[in-house]
């Protein structure tokens, strides 16, 4: 390893500036907070409360994941341009997903699954792209598998839960 890595919460992370290694280490943590929130979000029941509760705090985590990515990037960004993009389409899809539901636009359901969906697997691509070759088991996958592996995952997911979820399949007799 080089001299100028420092490990943070097991990942490698070019520098040894302490301001920079304080802002990664507040993005892990926002990090980790988001995936929680957005699965307890996902497996809740789709009503007020615990969804709704986990949602809210999906998305506020996610902004601020997002904007501690950005400024990460910047730093550093002939390197993490990639992820700059991957987390600004992260949470324009999660705007778009909450304004739905929020706003109750035609067919608002399924643009709320859709879009939740679609960012919580752009998130996690983002993750991967920058820390797959750090993890154990996902070492071993070449590169490509880090960008199409959560979306080869998340998009079934995606469509099965627009097929299944109550209102989405009443929105479909409609149409």
């Amino acid at each position: 390893m080089p001299d100028d890595t420092t490990i943070v919460f097991g990942v490698p992370v070019p520098s040894t500036d302490p301001g920079f290694l304080a802002v990664v280490r507040f993005h892990i943590l926002v990090g980790v907070t988001c995936v929680i929130a957005g699965l307890v979000a996902m497996l809740s029941r789709k009503r007020r409360g615990r969804h709704s509760t986990s949602g809210t705090l999906y998305y506020w985590c996610l902004a601020v994941l997002v904007a501690s990515a950005t400024g990460l990037s910047v730093v550093r960004w002939a390197e993490n341009d990639h992820l700059f993009i991957l987390g600004l389409l992260s949470l324009i899809a999660a705007t778009v997903g909450r304004t739905a539901l929020r706003q109750r636009w035609r067919h608002w359901i399924r643009v709320h699954i859709t879009g939740m969906g679609l960012s919580y697997i752009l998130m996690l691509t983002a993750f991967y792209v920058d820390n797959g070759k750090n993890l154990p088991l996902w070492s071993e996958l070449p590169q490509i598998a880090f960008w199409l592996l959560p979306a080869a995952i998340g998009i079934p997911l995606i469509v099965r839960a627009l097929v299944r979820h109550p209102l989405a399949r009443r929105e479909l007799t409609k149409s």
